[in-house]
């Protein structure tokens, strides 16, 4: 059957199932045939999952993604990506109440200002990657990822010896001292959590003075690292309530979009990315604010007329 012969629920259920559990296109049509007794050709739901990806499912997309400057923290994260066979990056951004995804050939600060604007004021979680780093952001309070950090230290500590490592072990041992701090705040009154916070701090910013090192691997991770703490980006967790230390929100959300680049060609060209950057940020989006079926969710969806664009 050709998709305009069967009802929104059956179109719902065959993109809820590829896009939000990960099912292949090809594989849609016999589940579906097992499930509903409907028989529906795979590329009817691909051409289906295209005009709504520009329409419905577009419109419900570019919301969430203007939405993105107004949560208070966004983490946000990318991975390799594919595009009619190029090179692209799969990028995430994980907010307070919203996910959006985006595919681009590029992953530079231009197209993370896309989601994230240089006058964002609330805090982005971040890596160490360069995109973050342009000068462009330099007005956006940012987190870096402690448990990044730790395996970059890690690495430097596995080829030192003796005085080498002194460096490295104490830069260890008070960014652990923070993520411990950080699980007991619960447990601590506020005057004590704040009297221990700042004594971390103190002491992190005294390890990472500047001085020169005979080693240029700790002189790199001084460097790199003290840059950050002047700027206020290792700490800022235990100042700001609802930040986390590490970026793993931004890398779980990653994570089903990696398997989904396993079993699959990525995208065949651009209309096919944004369309699968569309329904995976909606299905995320719906299931992050604790929706009982994604199914209803986008059946619901595609029962509401797209605003016109332009």
């Amino acid at each position: 059957a050709t998709a305009h012969r069967v009802g929104p629920g059956v179109k719902a259920a065959a993109h809820a199932l590829h896009y939000g559990a990960g099912v292949p296109v090809r594989k849609l049509p016999m589940v579906l045939e097992e499930l509903t007794g409907i028989t529906l050709t795979q590329g009817a739901m691909t051409q289906d999952a295209l005009r709504r990806g520009e329409a419905e499912v577009g419109a419900r997309y570019r919301q969430l993604c203007g939405g993105m400057r107004e949560s208070p923290v966004v983490n946000t994260d990318d991975t390799g990506w594919r595009v009619a066979g190029s090179t692209a990056h799969l990028m995430v951004f994980v907010g307070v109440q919203s996910t959006v995804y985006q595919i681009r050939a590029h992953h530079r600060n231009e197209e993370v200002r896309e989601v994230i604007p240089a006058d964002y004021d609330g805090v982005m979680g971040t890596d160490r990657g360069k995109s973050y780093d342009a000068e462009e952001f330099d007005a956006v309070a940012q987190q870096k990822c402690l448990s990044h950090l730790q395996r970059n230290i890690t690495e430097v500590l596995e080829n030192k010896k003796g005085r080498a490592r002194t460096f490295g072990l104490g830069l260890k041992n008070i960014l652990h001292q923070s993520i411990e701090l950080h699980h007991r705040r619960v447990d601590l009154l506020p005057a004590d959590y704040q009297l221990q916070g700042q004594q971390i701090d103190d002491a992190l910013t005294f390890h990472l003075r500047h001085r020169i090192f005979k080693d240029d691997d700790n002189q790199r991770l001084l460097d790199g690292i003290g840059l950050h703490q002047d700027r206020g980006n290792l700490l800022r967790f235990l100042r700001v309530e609802g930040l986390e230390p590490t970026n793993n929100r931004a890398e779980r959300a990653l994570r089903p979009a990696v398997i989904a680049r396993k079993v699959s060609q990525c995208s065949k060209n651009q209309r096919g990315a944004e369309a699968f950057a569309a329904f995976v940020s909606v299905i995320q989006t719906a299931t992050q604010a604790g929706t009982s079926s994604t199914i209803a969710h986008l059946r619901n969806l595609f029962s509401t007329p797209a605003p016109p664009t332009g």
